[in-house]
């Protein structure tokens, strides 16, 4: 799997941050590809909120 992230600038004090998840399942991991992608989405959105809360914290 291949995970690129893209920072822009957003206005005052504000980021853009596009993330994008890419990859082919082979062989048995194909059987199970439905369950990755959710597990996958599942510890983006929890990444992604860490990463806001330490950005956010004062210092």
């Amino acid at each position: 799997m291949e995970t690129s992230y893209r920072w822009e600038g957003a206005g005052e004090g504000a980021t853009l941050m596009t993330l994008r998840n890419r990859g082919e399942p082979t062989g048995f991991s194909r059987l199970l590809a439905p369950f990755m992608a959710r597990a996958v989405a599942r510890a983006n959105r929890k990444d992604l909120a860490l990463l806001k809360a330490l950005l956010e914290a004062k210092p």
